[in-house]
Parts: C-alpha cells; structure tokens; sequence
C-alpha cells in the first residue's frame, strides 16, 4: 500500500490573512474554509492543495509546514506508518473529513486523512 501526497499544509495565526497572500500568490483561490482551516484549490489538474491552519502558538520546533496525504482507508495506513516507525500525536475531524497527526522518526509531522 502506498499513497500520494495530497496537500502542503502551513501552520499560521490568521488562515484567511495567509489565503490572501497565498492566492494572490498562486493564482488560485480558497476552495473551502472551516475558519480554523482554509484549503486552496489546486493550481492545474493533478495538482496539490495548500492547506493553511490555524495554530494558537507558531513555536520554534515544531515544522511550520508539513505534507498532508489522503487515504481510503486512515486506520489501516496510520497502523502501516507506525508499524514503519512513525508516531501518532493527535486526531482531528471537520465536517467531511478526518486526520491522524504523525511523526516520522526524526519527529517531522505529517498528517494522514480520510474524507468522509
């Protein structure tokens, strides 16, 4: 098993603050936004989303930027990547959607999802 990355995520204070450079940087626009998180469309076929969430504390040590990638199955790949090593550090839910925070054994975290 195997998957793509599916999302670029950067942690902020101000999410819709940050759409507006990033969109206007892009070219691209907000395809969703839940407040605490903003997606933007990809720019072209195949391409990634930009995730931009909202975070009470950018602090030194934990990467401000982290891969977002999207399974159909979540239990199952999050067990196959902390079987590899990985770690598991939190779970999140918005409407339609569902994460596990990981982080690999250096302690990058990455966040593995499952829509629905």
């Amino acid at each position: 098993m195997t998957f793509t990355i599916g999302m670029i995520t950067i942690d902020t204070t101000d999410p819709r603050k940050l759409a507006d450079f990033w969109t206007k940087a892009l070219g691209t626009e907000v395809d969703q936004d839940y407040g605490e998180f903003v997606m933007l469309a990809p720019v072209g076929e195949g391409g990634l989303r930009l995730g931009l969430q909202r975070v009470d504390d950018v602090t030194p040590g934990k990467n401000r930027v982290h891969f977002d990638a999207h399974v159909a199955d979540r239990a199952a790949e999050v067990a196959r990547l902390v079987g590899l090593g990985a770690t598991e550090l939190a779970e999140h839910t918005v409407p339609g959607l569902s994460w596990t925070v990981l982080a690999d054994p250096e302690g990058n975290q990455f966040c593995i999802g499952q829509a629905g």
